[in-house]
């Protein structure tokens, strides 16, 4: 858990000097082509996706891929002192209120105790795989469809992106676990054709996937505050590890507090998440 919460930490102060860095760049400036130069962007991204994924790979091997999101959104506290400190914005108390309740709703679906044994699962079964392979299909069909929304609709644009980004680190979210999986058993001695191809395919998903995060939440930056668009990211990847739990994973329990928990902590993520996409549209719209 404590390994999980210094990832989600490492995370969101990635995030930060990202938008620290995107916020000196003029708008006439092909984005992407020019700060992917600036020095201080890529220890951003190296914090972010190396420091913070392997302390995320670590959490997933102790605890699975259930809750581990969960706790990692801790660093929305990260977040916020540093949207404030180091950016520069201004948080109303709706906005304040905002991210305190998706700081309990971590800590709800933290609760919930909906931890996954990779080691004990053979992620290998046909019937595993074809699950894996729709709920992949649903994420990438939504995050497609988001793109081409974004386009036509400019008041939501950074709201959009911000989803397609965190949508994107679902897949990451998804994939990370047969990786780990793959990884392991090759190493462990049981090296075998098929656990070489779902390495193969999950590595190629997982750089897809975080390139696309980066590009898509860069893009959202221009027009959008971090405190904002960070917790906006967050939604579907706090959302989509019921699906990984009880849809590909076929995990059942039995015990009514830890559903309990769950329910609540998505009802306050989608509360949070409202209240945050209210406020960034307003400001779009005076900007």
């Amino acid at each position: 858990m404590l390994l999980a919460i210094l990832g989600g930490c490492s995370h969101f102060l990635g995030l930060i000097l990202e938008k620290y860095v995107i916020n000196k760049m003029p708008d006439e400036v092909k984005l992407m082509k020019t700060i992917i130069k600036e020095p201080l962007w890529l220890f951003a991204i190296f914090i972010r996706f190396g420091i913070g994924s392997i302390l995320f790979i670590f959490a997933q091997i102790i605890i699975g891929p259930a809750i581990t999101p969960g706790l990692m959104a801790s660093g929305l506290i990260i977040l916020a002192i540093g949207s404030i400190k180091i950016l520069g914005e201004k948080l109303n108390s709706m906005e304040i209120v905002a991210i305190i309740v998706m700081i309990i709703a971590v800590t709800f679906i933290g609760l919930s105790g909906f931890s996954i044994e990779i080691r004990e699962k053979n992620l290998l079964n046909p019937a595993f795989l074809v699950r894996m392979s729709i709920s992949t299909g649903i994420l990438a069909l939504i995050a497609s469809v988001f793109q081409i929304i974004q386009g036509k609709i400019p008041h939501y644009k950074a709201i959009l992106l911000a989803l397609i980004s965190g949508l994107m680190l679902s897949l990451n979210n998804f994939w990370i676990t047969p990786f780990i999986w793959s990884l392991g058993n090759m190493f462990g001695g049981y090296f075998f054709i098929e656990t070489f191809l779902l390495f193969i395919v999950s590595s190629v998903i997982l750089i897809i996937a975080n390139i696309l995060s980066v590009i898509k939440m860069s893009q959202g930056f221009r027009s959008g505050k971090a405190s904002f668009l960070a917790t906006i990211q967050n939604v579907p990847v706090q959302l989509t590890p019921s699906i990984l739990y009880f849809f590909v994973f076929m995990m059942i329990t039995s015990r009514i507090m830890p559903i309990i928990f769950f329910i609540l902590g998505v009802a306050l993520i989608i509360s949070s998440s409202f209240i945050l996409e209210k406020r960034q549209t307003q400001i779009e719209q005076i900007s």
